[in-house]
């Protein structure tokens, strides 16, 4: 866990009324963040349930968020802090999580993006901010962000209310992105003036993109949208056969033609596509 994940959890936490119970999936305090990793003091008063595929510092209950043994419409809140990386069936993670997600309950998660392979107890995927827009498309009200240089940000963050979502949701995502950003300045400035200078000189020797990464490394970019969208993108997809003919009341997609006439970007043929 680093220091602007914990961060913007316990922003969470101070920002938003977390429904209980909290769930945190992935709560295994691998060796040298034991107790720095526990979030549990920031849902003081809430009952709290550590959750990990292994036992060990943390961990309450056994548990495969991929395939949770919990009911559905069971928990307030659900906590995945640099968790997902890890999980192999990442997709079925999601929707887990929201299954077990009581109605206007919390999802929050974080993910490392550009990031050294790390296995814990191994390393799987890395999430771009576009793809967890997608992910947390079902859930009334959302907080996407990301941190880093904005064309290869090292994290991406974000926040989920399932239905129904506070009526003050915009409000409190405003307070929260701008308490974080307040937290990444100040944690530029107190760098001590060593490791100011070690950064500065060391970019003399550096590749245009490791600059890039380093003058950008406390920037952070943020969306908030409320509503469920159901299907996240302007053009829904549908796989199908190439041999058979394209869905019913569906536009085959011609590569060579679009609209108006003009020439298209190359679109993959076993996709139909449909407004």
């Amino acid at each position: 866990m680093r220091d602007h994940n914990k961060a913007f959890c316990r922003l969470v936490a101070e920002t938003f009324d977390c429904p209980a119970p909290v769930f945190e999936f992935g709560s295994y305090q691998v060796e040298g963040q034991e107790g720095y990793a526990n979030l549990r003091g920031m849902f003081a008063g809430k009952s709290f349930v550590g959750c990990d595929m292994r036992a060990g510092p943390g961990v309450d209950r056994i548990e495969d968020v991929s395939a949770i043994s919990l009911p559905s419409n069971s928990a307030g809140t659900v906590l995945c802090v640099e968790t997902f990386e890890h999980v192999f069936e990442v997709r079925r993670a999601f929707d887990e999580v929201f299954r077990i997600l009581k109605p206007g309950g919390l999802f929050l998660i974080t993910t490392p993006l550009n990031f050294r392979i790390h296995a814990y107890p191994d390393d799987y995927w890395r999430m771009t901010p576009s793809c967890l827009r997608r992910m947390m498309s079902p859930y009334e009200g959302r907080i996407i962000g990301s941190q880093g240089f904005s064309s290869f940000p090292h994290s991406v963050m974000a926040l989920g209310a399932k239905t129904p979502a506070p009526s003050d949701f915009t409000e409190r995502a405003e307070a929260l992105i701008t308490g974080y950003r307040r937290h990444l300045e100040e944690a530029s400035a107190s760098l001590p003036l060593r490791a100011k200078m070690r950064r500065r000189i060391g970019a003399i020797y550096r590749s245009k993109g490791e600059r890039q990464q380093l003058t950008g490394y406390y920037h952070s970019d943020f969306t908030v949208e409320t509503g469920v969208e159901l299907q996240p993108s302007a053009t829904r997809e549908a796989r199908f056969d190439p041999a058979s003919s394209a869905t019913p009341g569906s536009k085959k997609h011609d590569p060579k033609k679009v609209g108006n006439g003009k020439k298209s970007l190359w679109r993959h043929p076993s996709i139909a596509y449909w407004f």
